[in-house]
């Protein structure tokens, strides 16, 4: 019910009912839309994979080649998928807030909860001093440090798990930082549209809204704590697994709509309903069910970006690119190699972490979506934020892979010395390896 009432405006527009006649016909145009998406999705894909980068690169990369900007086939209305990515984004939120786990912060509790804030802030500091020497304007400054600060989680874990870096400990540093992150961007999706709407006194009435929140809130973590946990688990002794993919998806997109009735962000609704059963293995589940729908929704949500870059402003905005590129490589790489190293990291360690972090994401394009429908940045800064992720995550997967091998032969030796204890001891006795499919 709850994704028949997100999705009834945008397919209103394309069903007609001529002389008030109560039997209406789909227009063929929407299926054709839907059809170029999930073909340049497709598309982009492929070429990502097969180059082995993420693919949500490939995803944007379809959504310009079907955009009203470039030749070729084009989506009719491309601003009639924005609600449909919008359920992307609360789907991924739910996701984020499922895979949070406390028990991994824990390990790195003090660079993760002291740090990450504290590299935020040097990033938002550091891109002040870089506007006002490009005479941005503080409001501009401000989205643009936002949506820098943040680096993607689900680009950095598909990247960790590749290179079979998970567990190591500079591994679970940048896991920790971003989850981190992850909190922050709810926190500035609170924020922005204050700054947006308010001149004198912003700061002032950004520091009520956090308060009020704060407030609001209590409702929204009782109901994630006391009902969706039960609610969940009554669904599930039915053993019909349909009824329990419904009840999820009504979870998911009914917390995202009692928390923007509230006055907050469905993505805040959708992480809580996430975190609300992270910590209970047993309705794991949902999370699993909930991925194949997440991911075409997702996809959705990256080629729709697409569509909205203009390469014609894009490239009237080159200086700005630059800039914003110097920012997340350079400066987010001198920025956290300081900060990991302060908290008495190795330097190896400080350094392997920081070149993970040097992208931003799919909570980037979160962040300047809010701002932008706040009226705080104009249509260049939106395009040239997506471009500069998309950028900076194909620089960062050869940055990453570069730094990696240039450690592995320069890590010192008790470290190289133990790892070679430990592969030629084998597995440990009594080790036992289950290996399976499906159910």
């Amino acid at each position: 019910m709850a994704l028949a009432v997100l999705c009834a405006e945008p397919l209103r527009k394309f069903w007609r009912c001529p002389h008030g006649e109560k039997d209406v016909e789909p227009n063929p145009l929407l299926f054709r839309d839907l059809t170029y998406i999930f073909l340049a999705a497709l598309s982009g894909g492929l070429v990502a994979w097969k180059l082995r980068l993420p693919l949500i690169l490939g995803f944007v990369l379809g959504g310009i080649a079907i955009s009203p900007f470039t030749p070729g086939p084009q989506l009719s209305e491309p601003h009639t998928f924005a609600l449909f990515a919008e359920v992307g984004v609360v789907l991924l939120m739910f996701s984020i807030g499922v895979e949070f786990s406390i028990s991994d912060l824990k390990r790195v509790k003090w660079v993760a909860l002291a740090g990450a804030p504290l590299g935020i802030l040097l990033t938002l500091g550091l891109t002040a001093g870089v506007g006002k020497l490009a005479g941005w304007n503080v409001t501009e400054a401000f989205v643009i440090g936002a949506a820098v600060s943040v680096a993607s989680t689900m680009v950095l874990a598909r990247l960790l798990n590749d290179g079979r870096t998970l567990r190591t400990t500079h591994g679970r540093v940048m896991i920790g930082i971003t989850l981190v992150e992850d909190l922050a961007v709810i926190c500035m999706t609170v924020v922005l549209p204050v700054f947006g709407s308010s001149g004198d006194g912003s700061l002032v009435q950004a520091t009520a809204t956090l308060g009020k929140a704060a407030l609001l809130l209590v409702p929204l973590v009782f109901l994630a704590i006391n009902v969706i946990p039960r609610l969940l688990r009554r669904v599930k002794l039915t053993c019909n697994g349909e009824l329990f993919l419904l009840v999820v998806i009504a979870v998911c997109l009914g917390t995202a709509a009692l928390a923007q009735t509230l006055g907050f962000s469905v993505a805040l609704g959708a992480f809580l309903a996430g975190l609300s059963i992270s910590g209970l293995n047993d309705l794991h589940e949902a999370h699993t069910q909930l991925v194949p729908l997440r991911d075409a929704f997702v996809a959705l949500f990256f080629v729709s970006l697409g569509t909205l870059i203009n390469p014609a402003i894009l490239w009237q905005s080159l200086p700005l690119l630059g800039l914003m590129l110097l920012l997340i490589v350079v400066g987010k790489f001198l920025v956290w190699t300081s900060v990991v190293w302060i908290f008495r990291y190795p330097v190896w360690t400080a350094l392997a972490a920081a070149a993970g972090l040097t992208q931003i994401g799919e909570l980037s394009f979160v962040v300047v979506q809010v701002a932008r429908s706040s009226g705080m940045v104009s249509e260049n800064v939106f395009s040239t934020v997506i471009a500069a992720s998309l950028l900076s995550i194909l620089v960062n997967v050869f940055f990453v892979r570069g730094m990696s091998r240039w450690l592995r032969r320069r890590l010192p030796d008790e470290v190289r010395g133990r790892s070679a204890e430990r592969s030629a001891a084998g597995p440990p006795l009594g080790e036992v390896i289950l290996q399976g499919e499906g159910r």
